[in-house]
C-alpha cells in the first residue's frame, strides 16, 4: 500500500496515459486493471484515429478520452506529455498485455528512491505475447543501444513506464512512430537521470485485439533512429569512426605508391595519389566536425539538464495516499 501523507505533504496527482489505436477489445479491461491498481489516478485515453469503438469503450470505462490526429505513437506522446499536468505519470498500451497490478509498486518505487523513470521490463511465459522476431528484435536493438551509449535497460522497447514530471517536461519528444521508447530510453541516458526497472508479466493481447507493431518496418524504423541518436549525440565517435576507417583506407591504397616511390622515385598513378591524397583530407574534415560537433552537443545538453534541473526532484514534498481526487 501507497504510504498516507504526513504533515506539510501533499498527495502526489497520478496520471495514467494510454495512446490507443484500433482497441476496442482491449482498452475496457486495460483501463479496468489500472483503476483497480490505481483508484486515485485520472486515467487518460488518447485516441489515434481508431475506426473502431475505441473511444467509446474507454469512455464507458470511466477513462478521460482525448484525441491525437497526427497518426503514430510517438505523436501521441508527444501531445500526452504536453496537454497532461500531474506529478507521476503511469504509460502503458492499451491492449491489456501489461500487468496494471504493479502500477502501485512501480509509482512507490520511483517516489520512495526518487528516481526520473521507472521502466517494466516485460517477461512473458505465454509465446502468444510475442510475435515471431520480437524477441530476437529487442535483444539486438538493446544489445546495439548498450554498446553505443554505454549503459542501457534490459527491455528499450518497454511500453510500460513510470516517469517524474522533470522527465516529462524535459523530454523534447520528436519521433512520430514506435520509435519513441528508444527516443525515450536515450534521453534519460544522456541526462544521466536516475532510474529503475522492475520485472512485471506480458501477456498475450485478449482475442480480438491485434498489434500494430510491424516486426520488419518499424525494427529498421528504430534501428535508424538509434543510429540518429548516436550521430546527434556522440558526434566525436560517429564522425571519427568515418574519419578513422577513410584513413585507413588511404594508407592502404597508399602503401604500394610509397613502395614504388621509395625503388624508383616516381609516381606512376597519379590518380591513385589524387585519390589517397582526398580521402585523407575527408578524413580529417570528419573528425575536425566530430569535434566541432561534440562541443555543440555540450552546450545543447547543458541547456537540457538545467531545464530537466529546473523542476523539482520526484517525490519531494509528496506522499502518496490510497486514494485522491487526482489530477
Amino acid at each position: 500500500m501507497l504510504n498516507p501523507a504526513g504533515a506539510g505533504e501533499r498527495a502526489p496527482r497520478i496520471a495514467v496515459l494510454l495512446p490507443c489505436y484500433n482497441e476496442e477489445a482491449a482498452i475496457g479491461q486495460t483501463v479496468a486493471g489500472f483503476r483497480q491498481a490505481l483508484p486515485q489516478a485520472r486515467i487518460y485515453v488518447y485516441d489515434n484515429n481508431s475506426t473502431d469503438r475505441t473511444r467509446e469503450v474507454a469512455s464507458e470505462a470511466g477513462a478521460i478520452v482525448r484525441s491525437e490526429r497526427m497518426q503514430g505513437k510517438g505523436n501521441v506522446v508527444r501531445r500526452m506529455f504536453a496537454d497532461v499536468e500531474a506529478d507521476v505519470y503511469v504509460m502503458a498500451d492499451g491492449d491489456a498485455t501489461y500487468d496494471a497490478s504493479r502500477a502501485q509498486e512501480l509509482v512507490q518505487l520511483l517516489l520512495d528512491e526518487q528516481l526520473d523513470m521507472v521502466v517494466g521490463a516485460r517477461k512473458s511465459e505465454v509465446d502468444a505475447a510475442y510475435r515471431r522476431g520480437h524477441r530476437f528484435g529487442n535483444r539486438m536493438l538493446t544489445g546495439m543501444l548498450a554498446r553505443l551509449f554505454g549503459r542501457t535497460f534490459t527491455d528499450i522497447l518497454s511500453g510500460y513506464r513510470v516517469f517524474s514530471r522533470r522527465f516529462v517536461k524535459s523530454f523534447p519528444a520528436l519521433s512520430r512512430g514506435f520509435e519513441t521508447e528508444t527516443e525515450i530510453s536515450v534521453h534519460a541516458l544522456e541526462l544521466a537521470m536516475p532510474v529503475g526497472e522492475v520485472v512485471t508479466a506480458y501477456a498475450a493481447r485478449p482475442e480480438g485485439s491485434e498489434s500494430k507493431l510491424s516486426t520488419y518496418r518499424d525494427g529498421w524504423r528504430i534501428l535508424g533512429t538509434i543510429m540518429h541518436l548516436f550521430r546527434i549525440e556522440r558526434p566525436v565517435l560517429f564522425y571519427g569512426g568515418i574519419g578513422l576507417a577513410l584513413a585507413m583506407l588511404a594508407i592502404v591504397l597508399a602503401i604500394p605508391l610509397a613502395i614504388t616511390y621509395a625503388q624508383t622515385g616516381l609516381v606512376p598513378r597519379l590518380p591513385t595519389a589524387v585519390l589517397v591524397t582526398g580521402l585523407m583530407l575527408m578524413a580529417a574534415l570528419s573528425m575536425v566536425s566530430g569535434l566541432i560537433l561534440d562541443t555543440v552537443v555540450r552546450g545543447r545538453r547543458e541547456v537540457r539538464r538545467l531545464a530537466y534541473l529546473a523542476l523539482p526532484a520526484p517525490g519531494e514534498g509528496l506522499s502518496a495516499p490510497s486514494g485522491q481526487d487526482g489530477a
